[in-house]
């Protein structure tokens, strides 16, 4: 390969001529860059929460909570989720289900559990659930922002073939399951292969970005409970429409993309709570 980038950004650029999946060894064991980026969403994330929890005069000790059960079984959700809808493979090889070093979570499982954790929790607790709920997703946003990052320390979670401005070259050698649409413009340089891609971790965390920024300057004029969380799952399930339509990776259903369908049910459910909720508060 001799001096060329292992990731290229090649009308931007940008090339980074290595970057491991692995920090280091523990006992023998990797310590990847994915779950430390992981690990930092989830503790940047929940400092977030409690900051905005004594802003608004809550009970900190509860966000703790909720981020140590909704760790757990978000990454239970994340990964029946993945498992679910890639049956036909784990059917044949079900010891692979508990394989999680080797990958397999799909965010949106994640947060279907987290929520369903919420609501648990704020039943046990007495809590308002639409309160806790504006509180905890501008961190959710802020932990996805930076846990996208992962898959790309992974190469993986990418689009088709592009080459428009933010046009990723990963080496070809380093990235498992390629579409075969993608290896039909596989791009040569000085002999070594690379597929150029999408870099659809990178538009989600942008598009995430610019959701955070909406809800951290909304937050302190909403006008009913629900509100901000409402604006985030409409704001995420918009771009997440887009994106995963870019994907060469996809959940699929009926050759139809599962994340994509949910994105949809999740934008009417987003406008019906936003509505619902609004009314809800005009007539008290």
């Amino acid at each position: 390969m001799g001096n060329m980038p292992e990731i290229w950004f090649p009308h931007l650029g940008i090339e980074i001529k290595h970057l491991s999946r692995v920090i280091f060894q523990i006992f023998g064991y990797d310590v990847y860059w994915y779950g430390v980026i992981i690990g930092s969403g989830v503790l940047l994330a929940l400092a977030l929460a409690v900051q905005e929890a004594k802003r608004t005069q809550q009970n900190t000790e509860n966000y703790v909570d909720i981020a140590l059960f909704g760790v757990i079984f978000s990454v239970i959700g994340a990964r029946l989720y993945y498992v679910i809808f890639s049956w036909k493979y784990y059917v044949d090889n079900p010891i692979k289900i508990f394989a999680l070093r080797e990958g397999g979570l799909a965010i949106y499982g994640g947060i279907i559990a987290g929520i369903i954790t919420v609501i648990v929790y704020t039943r046990i607790k007495k809590l308002n659930f639409w309160l806790v709920a504006d509180t905890a997703a501008p961190s959710l946003l802020l932990g996805q922002i930076i846990g996208r990052w992962g898959n790309f320390f992974n190469r993986e979670a990418f689009g088709g073939y592009t080459d428009n401005i933010f046009a990723m070259r990963y080496l070809k050698e380093q990235v498992h399951n390629i579409a075969p649409s993608v290896l039909e413009k596989v791009v040569t340089v000085n002999g070594v292969e690379y597929i150029q891609v999408h870099p659809t971790f990178l538009y989600e965390s942008m598009w995430n970005v610019g959701i955070f920024v909406l809800l951290f300057i909304l937050k302190k004029r909403k006008k009913f409970d629900g509100e901000i969380f409402g604006l985030y799952l409409l704001g995420y399930a918009c771009g997440r429409v887009w994106i995963e339509g870019l994907r060469t990776d996809q959940l699929k259903i009926a050759n139809f993309a599962v994340s994509q369908i949910l994105s949809a049910l999740l934008i009417v459910c987003a406008v019906v709570l936003l509505w619902y909720q609004n009314n809800k508060a005009k007539a008290i």
